[in-house]
């Protein structure tokens, strides 16, 4: 059930810029004009600010450039939110997925966080995550997979949030295989799924993804400058966060549902075709030990990437690290 506080907003926001009767908002949440105001002072004092028009209603003039559970739930309209935390800061939105699984949380759940002190990124790396308007998620299930089906995962919900970055912002962005986020040659955003396997099914799964939404070439740290970007510095102009993270939201529980019946695969190709940045481009693999040169031509049915070596072989990575051309040295 939804709180007083997000059907209130959720009028407001749905008439736009046009005045809500306070009549009408009384009337439908079975409350006093009273009482509807003094929830309107609550939500001021949290950064809202609403327009009084006279014999007209209440506009919303204003929302929170921060981080609000209760305006995310509110963008999300009348779609069936999973279970919402956000944090102003914490070590890292998996680490706290994991506590929280530890502790037996109802799933689907969605942490957010508007800074982490211990970022995590693929191989041990640090994902720098300061507070300057970014976006760092975890989605938490209980899929109940046979492990196998988890090779494709990151790379069909990379490409869900590349689909919805192209849609929110009229910048087509670029998947890096698996689980890069391009916007110009430059690194935008990252994810890092992790599993727990009981026998033989998936327990727990974690999809954790950091965004970088609004900050600037300044706010990087000097070594990541020339490589980092994000999206309002893509678009030239600043991102709703709360709004965004509403439709990422609604569309990894969407592409998360596709996954489960399996009905993705077409759809996957499509989207690979249309975001892949690697194709037909020299790259070097990195797996281990070893490292092997050539040229990406996509990827095969369970998401694999597709390398052809200098020798006309075809080799498939299911994991690597991966770098775009021939390393100098």
């Amino acid at each position: 059930m939804q709180s007083t506080d997000v059907t209130i907003l959720r009028e407001l926001l749905a008439h736009d810029q046009a005045p809500v009767s306070g009549t009408r908002l009384a009337k439908q949440l079975g409350l006093s004009r009273v009482a509807v105001w003094m929830h309107l002072q609550k939500l001021a004092k949290q950064g809202f600010v609403f327009e009084a028009v006279r014999t007209r209603g209440y506009r919303l003039t204003r929302t929170p450039t921060e981080l609000h559970p209760d305006l995310i739930r509110a963008h999300l309209g009348r779609q069936r939110a999973p279970h919402l935390v956000c944090l102003e800061s914490v070590d890292s939105t998996n680490s706290e997925a994991e506590r929280r699984l530890a502790a037996d949380e109802p799933v689907p759940l969605v942490i957010l966080a508007q800074a982490q002190k211990q970022g995590r990124g693929r191989r041990g790396r640090v994902w720098h995550s300061a507070r300057n308007g970014n976006l760092y998620a975890t989605f938490v299930f209980r899929p109940q997979l046979d492990p196998t089906r988890l090779q494709d995962f990151t790379l069909w919900m990379g490409l869900n949030i590349c689909e919805l970055t192209s849609n929110f912002c009229k910048q087509k962005p670029g998947l890096k295989w698996p689980n890069d986020l391009l916007l110009n040659g430059r690194k935008a955003g990252g994810m890092l799924t992790e599993a727990r396997v009981d026998s033989d099914q998936v327990r727990d799964l974690i999809f954790g993804l950091g965004l970088n939404l609004n900050s600037q070439a300044a706010d990087f740290p000097p070594e990541l400058r020339e490589v980092a970007t994000s999206l309002a510095e893509a678009t030239g102009t600043p991102i709703d966060v709360n709004k965004f993270t509403a439709a990422l939201i609604g569309r990894v529980m969407r592409a998360y549902g596709q996954f489960v019946s399996g009905s993705y695969r077409d759809t996957c190709q499509l989207l690979w075709d249309r975001y892949d940045i690697l194709r037909e481009k020299p790259v070097t693999v990195i797996q281990g030990t070893r490292t092997v040169r050539g040229t990406a031509t996509g990827i095969d049915a369970q998401g694999s990437l597709l390398v052809r070596t200098a020798e006309g072989a075809t080799e498939r990575f299911r994991a690597g690290e991966v770098t775009l051309g021939k390393p100098t040295g």
